[in-house]
């Protein structure tokens, strides 16, 4: 039998995690996992995450943890998801993983949302995705030798979201889970607070804050 817990992911909007070789396992892990638990969620509706590949083939992260993906790049289309997340990791330098900046001006061009970290902000400001866009990233330097036209966008904030557009640099995996759950809506402000209080400046006054807000609920 269906539990009720499978039956909200079989309807749930779908969040897209790429992978692909030597992706930083770490860097959105915090985003997905709170995404797809459902315990902090309003109305306790949880989002479900697929993971996109170029292709069906395995990939290999950083922690040498071994993905089928869902999909590849070629069936995911804007209007299917939610959000595009997009990580960081090895080659972002070398001009590889270009096909996931396409796809991001896919999904910005139709108003989804995308989330980039690390390399993979190097990789969407060398794809022209930050010229207009406020953004973050590892440091001002190391985008700058994308030859890109943002420099004058660039903030030095944990994680930035301007029109759908979330970035943030490599130490600063709490502030982008943040950024991704605040744009997906899917947490009441005062409980991502206190959640990034207790997760992001190890706040220990926020643990009790944020059990007696979901007590709550």
């Amino acid at each position: 039998m269906t539990n009720q817990a499978e039956q909200t992911r079989a309807v749930a909007p779908i969040v897209h995690l790429a992978v692909y070789d030597g992706l930083a396992d770490w860097e959105a892990a915090l985003a997905v996992a709170q995404i797809r638990s459902g315990t902090f969620q309003i109305g306790g509706a949880t989002h479900d995450i697929r993971t996109v590949g170029v292709d069906r083939e395995p990939v290999r992260t950083m922690g040498g943890v071994t993905v089928v993906p869902d999909l590849g790049l070629d069936g995911l289309a804007p209007a299917d998801s939610a959000m595009l997340i997009v990580p960081g990791g090895g080659c972002w330098e070398a001009g590889d993983h270009t096909e996931f900046p396409l796809k991001g001006r896919q999904f910005l061009d139709a108003g989804v949302p995308v989330a980039a970290i690390c390399g993979a902000v190097f990789g969407f400001g060398a794809a022209g995705l930050l010229d207009d866009r406020d953004h973050t990233g590892a440091a001002a330097e190391y985008l700058a030798m994308t030859g890109y036209q943002g420099g004058k966008r660039y903030q030095e904030a944990d994680a930035v979201n301007d029109r759908g557009l979330i970035t943030a640099g490599p130490t600063d995996s709490v502030a982008f889970a943040r950024e991704v759950i605040a744009q997906l809506g899917i947490w009441r402000p005062a409980v991502l607070d206190a959640w990034f209080r207790l997760f992001g400046r190890s706040e220990s006054a926020a643990y009790g804050e944020l059990m007696g807000l979901v007590s709550a609920a």
